[in-house]
């Protein structure tokens, strides 16, 4: 089994939940959530359809295939997702307060040029602190403002505006995306340029670390009045 395709095979399982607990985090009739192998943040997750007619496993490729559906079918699996992934971040929620004392963003979003077959979401942390997280591919990839990063909520909206947007933006077209991949560094959060990567993961500790004792002072206070 190739790296490619080993997200399709864990969707084809018939008893995912047999897949060991390093891999499998949380699966239900529709959906399993699998740990990323190469986090890109303290908590990153996947979570896939699982192959159930109408669709084919040709279908669930990526998520420009599964635009090319019937809208209806395509709209019930992205909500299937959604649904999935709201649960995965409670479940990651409680485990930031129980092993940080504190919560912070979590977001829900797909990569138009996606590196492994099979449609996959990813449920990710807003730290981005990782050792994976090694080169500029990764982090622009991840990067909520630039553009490569389609939030699932985004995705869901194309449903409701007008048919020829939804033509328009369901194209996918990597050569439309690719690009974005190798746009300058910048900080997501304070939106100052980066000049490479060490900078960057030392600014994004930071940050996070800013965040926390921000966030654990106002927990404090609160619990004291």
């Amino acid at each position: 089994m190739s790296n490619l395709t080993v997200l399709r095979s864990y969707a084809q399982m018939t008893k995912p939940e047999s897949l060991p607990p390093a891999i499998l985090f949380n699966c239900s009739e529709t959906c399993l959530t699998v740990f990323d192998a190469f986090p890109k943040a303290i908590f990153h997750f996947l979570v896939l359809p699982r192959v159930r007619p109408p669709l084919r496993v040709s279908d669930l490729t990526d998520l420009r295939s599964l635009l090319k559906c019937e809208r209806k079918n395509a709209r019930a699996i992205l909500q299937d997702l959604s649904d999935e992934a709201d649960s995965v971040k409670k479940l990651v929620q409680e485990e930031m307060l129980n092993r940080y004392g504190f919560q912070w963003q979590v977001w829900a979003g797909f990569h138009p040029a996606p590196s492994m077959e099979h449609l996959h979401l990813h449920v990710i942390s807003s730290d981005l602190c990782s050792p994976k997280l090694k080169n500029k591919k990764h982090y622009n990839s991840f990067h909520p403002k630039l553009g490569f990063f389609l939030h699932l909520s985004d995705v869901l909206s194309w449903f409701d505006a007008d048919p020829s947007y939804f033509e328009k933006m369901s194209q996918l077209r990597k050569k439309d995306y690719e690009p974005l991949l190798k746009e300058d560094l910048t900080c997501w959060k304070c939106e100052g340029a980066v000049r490479n990567m060490p900078t960057l993961k030392e600014h994004l500790q930071e940050e996070w670390d800013d965040e926390r004792r921000r966030e654990k002072a106002r927990i404090a206070k609160k619990n004291a009045s």
